[in-house]
């Protein structure tokens, strides 16, 4: 798969031929729980015809009960977080599907072989690009764990970043440790993909949004819409509001 250059909006990988693999491929055993994760999050090998690719397998029954979000909700959000991404043509998402697995429905998403010794705090400095549109994206999709630590290098030099289940929630949970551009103007560039996806999302019959219809509740929708469209009004990135704005750890 070919690699890109991090700073642009072109997709490393055939995503469609990624989704198509990890929907329709067989799902082989686990290689084991992925350490340090409160949920089970599997590593597991997805095969279809010749070709097979590593995954992350997170099934809904394997979620830790939460007191602010609906239990078994948590994959449905993972998968929703990639369709938005994916509709402003913001690369930063493993492609992800949502699927039956040997525990049931999950999220299962290419796995993205990373530098350990990167994250958030050392790669900022030369990524302001990818970042800045990283903080519109959280505040958008109301995410409420952003560590450092979601934020990966690819063997490619490409930027990723994983684990959106603590997302699109109805009130304001935003918890992230991406706040260098607070209160800063938005550039033109990001303003034009937010207006962008929000005529995609006035279209009730676009893939988007009937995909979000499947995942997420009505109020849940609708509140996602009335921060896009409070943030393209401000036309400046969020700044923290009162009590908890920073996940722990931070990394």
């Amino acid at each position: 798969m070919a690699t890109t250059d991090p700073t642009t909006k072109t997709h490393p990988v055939d995503v469609d031929y990624a989704l198509d693999l990890l929907s329709e491929g067989e799902m082989e055993e686990a290689h084991g729980l992925m350490p340090w994760s409160s949920n089970y999050t599997f590593l597991v090998t997805v095969c279809h015809d010749d070709l097979e690719a590593l995954a992350i397998y997170k099934p809904s029954r394997g979620e830790r009960p939460l007191w602010d979000f609906p239990d078994g909700t948590l994959a449905l959000r993972e998968v929703a977080a990639f369709h938005v991404s994916r509709a402003l043509s913001w690369d930063f998402i493993p492609p992800t599907v949502l699927r039956e697995g040997f525990l049931g429905t999950g999220a299962v998403q290419l796995f993205v072989e990373a530098d350990p010794e990167e994250h958030y705090f050392t790669l900022r400095d030369e990524h302001v690009p990818v970042f800045q549109r990283l903080a519109a994206f959280d505040y958008i999709i109301n995410n409420a764990d952003r560590k450092g630590g979601h934020c990966l290098k690819g063997k490619d030099g490409h930027i990723w970043t994983i684990d959106h289940g603590l997302t699109f929630h109805q009130e304001h949970k935003l918890r992230t440790v991406i706040w260098d551009f607070a209160g800063q103007p938005i550039p033109d560039d990001i303003l034009e993909d937010l207006d962008h996806l929000r005529q995609t999302l006035n279209q009730p019959s676009s893939p988007l949004a009937s995909e979000l219809r499947l995942l997420i509740n009505d109020r849940e929708t609708k509140m996602f819409r009335h921060r896009l469209d409070r943030i393209i009004a401000a036309g400046t990135f969020p700044q923290p509001g009162a009590g908890r704005n920073v996940p722990y750890p931070p990394i």
